[in-house]
């Protein structure tokens, strides 16, 4: 994989094996069989019991500090809908804690085998989104930290989110570990199949909501699968237009929802169309065109999620040929992943966080918006997407225990596609080898770690109560 600097350079999958046949052609890649034996290696210096261990170090961070510091860089007066939405419970105090994890993940044993990961692979960020053939897939679907790191530290967090989440179902702790155990198996069972696929064809891989549905017959799953498809293919520009836009003054304008959909003062609308202007350069000829057709109308500041509220997003509104011909695009504030700092200390890898995400995105995604580009203003660097783009997401909460099982698998079977589509699937199905050693030691670290989650959550529920956090919620 490539990392983005002065120019474009080789990222290594592992410091000790010979890459150079994944950058040039004039070199093959090492045999399958050596990639594997090289994984089995690796077990005397990470032992996989090891992948079991957490008990919170001497010496670790403050978790409330480590909040406070994440909102460095961010709109003040956002700040507290951000901690509000982390003290809501547990798991969405989990879903705002990439930073707090990507400390506490890279003090622990791992392989040194360093594909291009996720960086935020919790449960809330597999998901719904159209294929630019406008099939209906799903698959990781948040790249905000994606950057080459620890594969086990990917497979850490949605074993964590599983046990988090089981819990906040009223699920037993045995069924926790079940879910746990099926997300860990579903991803050794789909690294081990990739490895054996060609490169090419492994990067063919992919999961449409028909085979989607295949994976849960007559099972509740299915019945939430349905659901969600349905209301995903609803989430399109010109289902929103009348929802979220209104006519003033003979013109279509985006309504103001303050504080979570506010105006920018014209002078920051001025510098945004520009930026978009630039974001045309980073598409390919085709899209660059196709885009370029439609006209910006207006644009407003929408807050998102859990993690990136504070951040920069705007959503612009764009005109076609017609009035009802509408595209609306995302402008979302990219800034260096929390796993950058534990990959390459303190010096910046990347020029262009957004072109970061883009990059990494559309190289763990077997599909991708082909709209995805970046731009900046200013200092603030940002990627560009499509806003409404049957984008949806699987409701975990309340969901019963053969279907949170069911789900967790298919999230460890979408993990083990991205690792695989970024080389090191060799290595890892090597490592993880075919006993359950693995997977019964990350039940072991799922079931410590949700309980320090819950602590850390609980941490932060007393900070706001004593003042030290400023907190808004419900909104």
């Amino acid at each position: 994989m490539t990392g983005i600097r002065a120019g474009r350079r080789t990222h290594t999958v592992l410091a000790s094996a010979d890459d150079r046949g994944f950058s040039s052609l004039r070199h093959s890649a090492p045999p399958r069989a050596a990639r594997y034996a090289l994984g089995r290696q690796l077990r005397r210096s990470a032992p996989r019991s090891a992948l079991g261990d957490w008990a919170p170090p001497p010496d670790r961070p403050d978790v409330v500090d480590q909040v406070a510091r994440s909102h460095e860089g961010r709109v003040d007066r956002l700040v507290p809908v951000r901690v509000g939405r982390m003290i809501a419970s547990p798991h969405a105090f989990l879903r705002g804690a990439a930073t707090v994890h990507a400390v506490d993940f890279a003090a622990l044993p791992a392989t040194g085998i360093t594909p291009v990961v996720c960086g935020d692979a919790h449960l809330g960020n597999f998901g719904f989104y159209a294929s630019p053939e406008r099939d209906l897939v799903f698959d990781l679907n948040d790249f905000d930290e994606a950057h080459p790191g620890a594969w086990e530290w990917d497979l850490r967090r949605p074993t964590t989110s599983v046990w988090v989440a089981g819990r906040e179902n009223g699920a037993a702790e045995t069924a926790c570990g079940e879910a746990v155990a099926r997300c860990v198996e579903e991803y050794r069972l789909q690294i081990a199949a990739l490895a054996e696929q060609p490169l090419l064809a492994r990067s063919y891989e992919h999961l449409d909501v028909d085979r989607l549905l295949r994976t849960a017959p007559g099972t509740a799953l299915r019945a939430e699968i349905e659901t969600s498809a349905r209301r995903a293919r609803r989430r399109t520009g010109d289902r929103a237009l009348p929802r979220i836009t209104e006519e003033r003054d003979g013109a279509r304008r985006i309504v103001a929802e303050p504080p979570l959909i506010t105006r920018p003062r014209p002078a920051e609308a001025e510098q945004l169309a520009e930026a978009l202007d630039a974001y045309l350069t980073t598409l390919p000829p085709h899209w660059a065109g196709v885009v370029g057709g439609y006209r910006l109308v207006d644009i407003a500041h929408e807050v998102v999620g859990v993690g990136s509220v504070g951040l920069r997003a705007w959503v612009a509104l764009c005109e076609g040929s017609s009035a009802d011909d509408v595209l609306f695009l995302q402008l979302k504030q990219a800034r260096r992943s929390v796993v950058a700092p534990f990959v390459h200390g303190e010096s910046a890898w990347h020029a262009h966080q957004g072109q970061r995400v883009v990059e990494y995105q559309q190289a763990v995604q077997t599909v991708s918006d082909p709209l995805l580009g970046w731009t900046s203003v200013g200092d603030v660097q940002y990627y560009v997407r499509q806003f409404r783009d049957m984008k949806g997401a699987i409701t975990v909460a309340g969901i019963d225990v053969g279907a949170l099982v069911s789900y967790a698998g298919i999230c460890g079977y979408l993990l083990a596609k991205g690792h695989a589509r970024t080389s090191g699937a060799s290595m890892i199905a090597g490592y993880l080898g075919s006993g359950s050693k693995v997977r019964q030691a990350l039940c072991r670290f799922a079931r410590a770690y949700a309980d320090q989650t819950e602590r850390d959550h609980a941490d932060l529920v007393h900070a706001v109560q004593r003042g030290v956090l400023p907190a808004e919620t419900g909104i």
